[in-house]
């Protein structure tokens, strides 16, 4: 809790008002990559890694805000809000979401850090956008929902740092229970919540550090691939509004009319959304050894037909297929392109584990991962400031 420590100090330090204290987790997604975009299902949670806000009116029409991380602070007005390239541009994205859904603006001093990795595919971002609108929210009074508030952090994602994702990270950001993962709709948007609570099975995340770049044209490339092969199928069935609506046995009969990167990336998805709704099933029924295994199915995937995975990812993937007595199951996790792989590891091996592959993958790339136990935590809430 040292990180919220910090953060309190130095806003009373700063401000010396008594602000309103919010923790924002970062996520993981154990299972269905790139659905969500495609009105598919998704399966994240929240995880203790997390961005801490303190935040106080200040009665002036000047907004302040303090990164204790970068220990960098930065004053501007509503005049000022533009997409731009500084880590304001997260705030001014949900600002300017706020005022358009006729919220009344006002100052704030806000001071904020963390302990989510950046780029290693924990949804920093999102973390970033949803508490900062939670605690917006919170302290003027706004009586925004969460699923309104996850929708301008999103907005803030699109239109400030330029990428298209879809809702899953800001929904696991605010809605995410302890000790359960959320299987999300992204049609609906409508969850059902899947214990996840086991005494011999831990998850275990090994950063890449190679560090995703999300807002390159790499990722928005991959949406309109699956947006083509909506617009294809739609001619025919007009029904066909999203991927969702696509069986593999029926995109197998347009592969002969779309590019071989619109079908891939198209069967992707498809394939993805099955083995989520499967996975499901599996973990009400507490088998994580087939659940595990839908993990690999996934990674290789991303791998070989969405093409978003990295030969650092491969790498730590097929160790870890190698270690079948200790690892049930591994994945990329993210966006891609780096970040982090997703593991589920026997409880008691990750020490082991860890160690052996560090001085495998330095050999091979000169470098050394990162590795993060992590626990599902509840999203987006107050606490106490005293």
């Amino acid at each position: 809790m040292d990180n919220i420590k910090v953060v309190r100090e130095i806003f009373h330090q700063r401000y010396g008002t008594s602000p309103l204290m919010v923790i924002a987790p970062g996520r993981i997604n154990l299972i269905g990559e790139h659905t969500d975009y495609n009105n598919g299902f998704v399966m994240p949670s929240a995880i203790d890694h997390y961005f801490v806000f303190a935040l106080a009116p200040n009665k002036t029409k000047t907004f302040s805000a303090y990164s204790t991380d970068l220990n960098e602070a930065s004053t501007f007005t509503i005049e000022d809000i533009n997409p731009g390239h500084h880590w304001t541009n997260y705030f001014m994205g949900v600002l300017q979401g706020l005022q358009q859904k006729g919220c009344a603006l006002q100052g704030f001093d806000c001071v904020f850090g963390g302990n989510i990795p950046v780029g290693a595919g924990l949804s920093s971002s999102a973390a970033l956008c949803s508490g900062f609108g939670f605690a917006l929210n919170e302290v003027f009074n706004y009586s925004l929902s969460r699923l309104e508030i996850a929708k301008i952090a999103q907005y803030a994602e699109h239109n400030f740092a330029g990428v298209k994702c879809g809702i899953m990270d800001m929904y696991a950001c605010l809605f995410s229970e302890k000790n359960s993962v959320i299987l999300l709709d992204c049609r609906s948007l409508t969850h059902e919540y899947l214990p996840f609570e086991y005494d011999d099975v831990e998850i275990l995340l090994m950063d890449t550090k190679v560090k995703h770049t999300l807002a390159s044209s790499a990722y928005n490339k991959r949406r309109e691939a699956c947006e083509e092969g909506v617009s294809i199928i739609h001619k025919d069935f007009p029904d066909v509004t999203s991927l969702r609506d696509v069986s593999i046995a029926s995109l197998e009969t347009y592969k002969n009319r779309m590019t071989k990167e619109v079908f891939e990336k198209s069967l992707f998805v498809t394939e993805e959304i099955q083995r989520t709704q499967d996975a499901a099933t599996l973990l009400r029924n507490k088998d994580l050894v087939s659940f595990g295994k839908l993990m690999n199915r996934t990674h290789w995937g991303l791998s070989h037909l969405y093409e978003v995975s990295c030969d650092e990812s491969d790498f730590l993937v097929k160790c870890a297929e190698e270690e079948k007595d200790s690892i049930l199951g591994s994945r990329m996790m993210g966006g891609g392109f780096g970040g982090c792989t997703i593991n589920l590891v026997r409880k008691g091996s990750a020490s082991r584990y860890t160690s052996a592959i560090r001085e495998k993958y330095f050999a091979a790339f000169k470098k050394e991962p990162d590795f993060y136990l992590v626990n599902l935590s509840q999203g987006v809430h107050t606490f106490e400031s005293s």
